[in-house]
């Protein structure tokens, strides 16, 4: 059946760079339907003929860029033509897929992700924590988003993701996505693992990441002062849901635990250490790693006063815990209750836990780590802030110790 089609060249003005160089888009249409492939070329606006589709002027630059712009236009068409000789469906999206040959599904750029996130899923629990399989979706989104916001693409060509598609997509992650930059490098990190496993498999011979730097930065985390969480401690909160989020922040601040791993604490994570009292004995939901926690005694009468809550009776847990989104967007309002200008978090509480309650109470670097479930001290060193009160405690010794020894004098001769 006879289909009408039909093709323009266009640029986006709205997409112009600083230079005013806007990319060459090619609008397929058929039966009224189209799509837009960019052709990855740019062009200054003042140079572009919108009633042609081609380039001003008879330089070497413009005519090699409409030569450009004809073989691209002739590929379209022979792509029509192998899809009505295949007897296949001849509409805008798929002649613009078999241009791009994203047809050869084991090369599409999406699909390659979207098979390694299955197996990522697959071994939850196992191999990586359901919050690693949570990032890599969220990456693959986000390009995806990319792809059709810079290019007009529902997918990519593996082929077609060269060292410029890496920069753009780290501009778009920090610009469009306002992601901070250790968020932006560990997105691209996911994204670079799927382009290694494409080069182990021979699907592209030439890395589009060589040559490409991103580092993380070393981020200064929060944490409340112990005058803070007094404050937290006795604000008088009569919502009982805001009443019951303060209790498990709290309780977070007093054990380090994460929310992950206070949203499943039940009974049988309660054993006798070896000093006779109660710890938590659990295994980190991120890292799998073990945790043994002593309970201190304010941890302890939070979870006596959860013992007989409907929620926790029902589930079998000892925590009512919400939602991580709702829980953090209680303490917000909790923050502004108190007086307190710091980004009040779920994750803020481990923080917590790992500067004033514990190193700035005399806890050893070591204990700290084993406590917090980290694999390598390097990590808990992160937590090894000097604070105010802890260089004013231990100068305030060392006068003391200095005044008791007897002060030499030179004598002139």
């Amino acid at each position: 059946m006879t289909k009408n089609f039909n093709m323009l060249f266009h640029i986006r003005k709205e997409k112009a760079n600083a230079e005013g160089m806007a990319p060459i888009y090619c609008r397929i249409t058929v039966d009224g339907k189209r799509c837009e492939l960019a052709i990855k070329r740019e062009v200054a606006i003042s140079k572009w003929l919108p009633s042609k589709g081609y380039v001003k002027g008879t330089n070497e630059e413009a005519q090699s860029l409409n030569k450009y712009i004809d073989s691209v236009r002739a590929k379209v068409y022979e792509h029509q033509k192998l899809l009505m000789d295949a007897n296949k469906p001849v509409t805008a999206e798929t002649i613009k897929n078999s241009f791009l040959g994203l047809t050869q599904q084991a090369k599409s750029l999406f699909k390659l992700f979207e098979d390694h996130n299955a197996k990522v899923k697959q071994l939850i629990g196992k191999d990586f924590a359901a919050g690693t399989y949570e990032r890599y979706e969220t990456a693959l989104k986000h390009l995806k988003e990319f792809a059709a916001h810079r290019y007009q693409l529902t997918d990519v060509f593996l082929t077609d993701v060269d060292h410029t598609f890496i920069q753009e997509f780290d501009h778009f992650l920090r610009t469009v996505r306002n992601c901070a930059n250790n968020t932006a490098v560990k997105y691209m990190k996911n994204f670079k693992k799927i382009i290694r496993q494409a080069l182990a498999k021979g699907l592209i011979t030439v890395d589009p990441f060589q040559g490409y730097r991103a580092k993380l930065k070393k981020v200064d985390r929060g944490y409340l002062t112990q005058e803070e969480i007094d404050a937290i401690q006795k604000k008088v909160i009569t919502i009982p849901r805001i009443s019951q989020v303060r209790d498990i922040f709290l309780f977070q601040c007093y054990t380090g635990l994460a929310y992950a791993d206070i949203k499943k604490l039940t009974k049988e994570h309660i054993v006798k250490g070896a000093d006779g009292e109660q710890w938590i004995s659990t295994r980190r939901t991120k890292t799998d790693t073990a945790i043994n926690v002593p309970l201190l005694p304010e941890a302890l009468a939070i979870l006596d006063k959860y013992k007989a809550h409907p929620e926790c009776y029902s589930k079998g847990v000892l925590l009512p815990v919400l939602s991580n989104q709702r829980m953090n967007g209680y303490l917000k309002e909790i923050g502004d209750l108190c007086g307190i200008t710091k980004n009040i978090s779920s994750h803020l509480a481990r923080h917590t836990f790992g500067t004033t309650i514990t190193l700035a109470n005399g806890v050893s670097l070591e204990v700290v780590s084993k406590l917090l479930g980290h694999t390598n001290l390097a990590t808990t060193k992160v937590y090894s802030r000097m604070l105010n009160s802890r260089v004013s405690e231990e100068m305030q010794d060392l006068r003391s110790r200095m005044a008791l020894k007897p002060v030499k004098t030179g004598t002139d001769e």
